[in-house]
């Protein structure tokens, strides 16, 4: 039997946001058994909260962002994916602002903050979702779904037509090790749009448009047409960063997840699609299958 599990002690993140720019503090602290992952606002009137286990909707613009009244919560995946590689059951973490650090761009910083902060063992038994039947979504090209299997599993396939990355695919069994070796320091994929300009211009024009204004050659994998404009980690980290996001947005569902996914040219709309689905499953008794085909249709 797996155990619960949160931190040993507290301690403290900072830096810019990545999409927002803006600074930002982010505060990590133990929870008791079977509190789960809870948000906090501290910088609005009333200290709202967020369980992501607990909302019903989620919405994507590059990133992850959930809201709860007037609180916005953004770019939740890197963390997800951390807490999720750690094992994280209970935690309590305060923003005083929107978005977490972007830190690198990657899930290593928060991975590797977590574990220095001790992993504590509880006496509660980990619950795990467990898929039962198939659960998928599709758009254009795009597929994202999720079969039985013992083991959470993901096979990624990523392809941009017209850039540089080609093809690229990734499948493994994941492990917290797997995750930590593998995954953790894939970074955020920036692809340059075509037609004129300087890459400096063009990434102006998205910072106005409110993308990546935290961004830089440090903390993001720049790819245009013709090349990588940064050195790359791993010969295939725009697909590891796929798997990254994925992992931190099933982790949405406040319990790790027990399946083999299939994944092409999807993202966070999609992700986000199937843990609507999941969660409808889950409350659906065996009907989550039938109800998935419906929706994949619409």
């Amino acid at each position: 039997m797996e155990h619960q599990k949160t931190i040993n002690k507290e301690f403290t993140l900072e830096g810019k946001g990545l999409h927002t720019g803006k600074p930002v503090k982010v505060f990590f602290y133990p929870a008791r058994e079977n509190a789960g992952i809870k948000f906090i606002r501290s910088d609005l009137e009333g200290t709202p909260a967020l369980r992501p286990a607990d909302l019903a909707s989620f919405e994507s613009d590059r990133r992850t962002i959930a809201s709860f009244g007037k609180a916005r919560f953004e770019t939740l995946e890197h963390v997800l994916a951390a807490l999720w590689g750690a094992e994280i059951d209970n935690i309590r973490i305060e923003l005083n602002f929107s978005e977490p650090p972007a830190l690198d761009g990657s899930a290593k910083p928060f991975l590797e903050a977590l574990e220095k902060a001790g992993i504590d063992e509880q006496k509660a038994e980990r619950q795990f979702i467990e898929i039962k039947e198939p659960l998928w979504v599709e758009e254009k090209n795009s597929f994202l779904g999720v079969f039985p299997a013992d083991a959470f599993k993901i096979s990624y396939i990523l392809e941009y037509p017209g850039y540089f990355t080609g093809r690229q695919f990734y499948s493994e069994v994941l492990t917290p090790d797997v995750f930590r070796k593998n995954i953790a320091s894939a970074r955020t994929i920036w692809l340059v749009p075509s037609g004129p300009g300087s890459l400096e211009q063009k990434a102006k024009f998205a910072k106005v448009l409110g993308y990546g204004r935290g961004a830089d050659s440090e903390n993001v994998l720049i790819i245009a047409k013709d090349g990588i404009i940064n050195e790359p980690r791993f010969p295939d980290e725009f697909a590891k960063h796929k798997v990254l996001d994925l992992i931190g947005d099933l982790y949405l569902l406040g319990k790790p997840v027990k399946g083999r996914v299939i994944a092409i040219r999807s993202g966070h709309k999609l992700n986000l699609e199937l843990v609507r689905l999941l969660r409808a499953s889950l409350r659906a008794p065996r009907s989550g299958a039938k109800q998935s085909q419906k929706t994949r249709s619409q």
